[in-house]
């Protein structure tokens, strides 16, 4: 069905809108306090507003975290756009934080600081890239299905990090503790260069996948693989190039986090990020700019959750299910904007029937 975007806007804004609504209402009942005192449920959702903006620090950390989820779907844009179903962001990111953690702990305090981050950049675009190639040469020369190849990748990069964590951490322990080396320099705050690093590339994606060659072999592709081997494309070059900037945009987000953020490692560092990148690339339909407001969305959804959590002394599962409601009614509003609904009468249905 033709629509016209900002009539497909208003559709997905009215859904965020009834899904807050519906949360509202589990909130009133499922909360005890709430149904004490039923005035209080107007607190649920000043909540929202209070999680990721009531104070300065909040702020950054909404910031931040919208920063490294964004770079996360950056990562998968390409991919998807190809039609190519990389599930496998989570492992990934994560083999980019090992890469930037494994040049740190052998070298930190051995070289120079600004040698030291650069051989763990290195390190993490490194990871990234390799662990993204390989589905993608099985689905060029032998037609693997990418979706599972890359969903697999994922465990067996948490068990790596496992298996270095053991090797480095031999007492038992499965904290490596952070490191004292290999810091990102910061500037006004410790978060601004990452948001900054990230913003500059959403403005070198968008120009990517808009205005290059690469780009335009990308959605050809997507659009149809016969058809881009009737023009000219080489369909498996395509893939394994384009699969090979997902890793390493992949392996910049574990650089971020590695370097920026942790200095450390464990198997949950991602923190399932690379499964919530896959939910906001596709609500912004793969547009780098989109993905700037579904990034924040998604992210200020999670600190209010939590906030939730906090001030109304509910289970840990409660901020899980109060986003699952939300984007249920998202994702379900995609249905109404690219299917149109007809209704028919059973009676008319069979007038029709008797006439023939």
């Amino acid at each position: 069905m033709d629509i016209s975007p900002l009539c497909a806007l208003g559709v997905r804004v009215l859904a965020f809108l009834f899904g807050m609504i519906i949360c509202g209402l589990v909130a009133f009942l499922l909360i005890e306090r709430l149904n004490d005192n039923p005035e209080r449920i107007g607190e649920f959702y000043q909540c929202f507003i209070k999680g990721p903006f009531s104070t300065r620090r909040k702020l950054w950390k909404f910031l931040k975290n919208s920063a490294v989820l964004l770079c996360i779907a950056l990562a998968l844009a390409p991919a998807f756009r190809m039609r190519f179903w990389n599930t496998g962001a989570e492992g990934q990111t994560l083999v980019g934080v090992l890469g930037a953690i494994a040049v740190n702990f052998y070298l930190g305090g051995k070289i120079p600081e600004w040698q030291l981050l650069v051989l763990m950049l290195f390190a993490s675009l490194l990871c990234g890239a390799i662990w993204a190639i390989i589905p993608a040469v099985f689905k060029a020369k032998w037609g693997t299905n990418e979706t599972l190849f890359t969903l697999m990748m994922n465990y067996v990069a948490t068990y790596l990090v496992s298996y270095f964590l053991v090797v480095w951490v031999p007492n038992g322990s499965s904290s490596l503790g952070k490191l004292s080396h290999g810091k990102l320099p910061s500037f006004y705050h410790d978060y601004l260069l990452i948001i900054l690093i990230v913003l500059g590339l959403t403005i070198l994606l968008h120009i990517y996948l808009t205005h290059s060659k690469h780009g335009y072999e990308i959605s050809v592709v997507g659009e149809s693989e016969n058809t881009a081997r009737y023009v000219g494309i080489n369909v498996n070059r395509v893939i394994i190039r384009t699969m090979l900037l997902s890793g390493l945009l992949c392996g910049l987000a574990g650089y971020l986090i590695g370097a920026g953020l942790d200095q450390s490692i464990t198997p949950n560092s991602v923190g399932g990020q690379g499964f919530t990148a896959i939910m906001v690339a596709w609500m912004a339909k793969f547009n780098p700019f989109a993905m700037v407001i579904t990034s924040s969305l998604i992210s200020a959804l999670g600190q209010g959750a939590e906030q939730i959590s906090q001030d109304f002394n509910v289970s840990g599962a409660f901020p899980d299910v109060i986003i699952g409601i939300v984007l249920f009614f998202i994702i379900a509003s995609e249905f109404f904007i690219n299917y149109e609904i007809h209704f028919h009468k059973r009676h008319n249905m069979a007038k029709e029937v008797l006439k023939g």
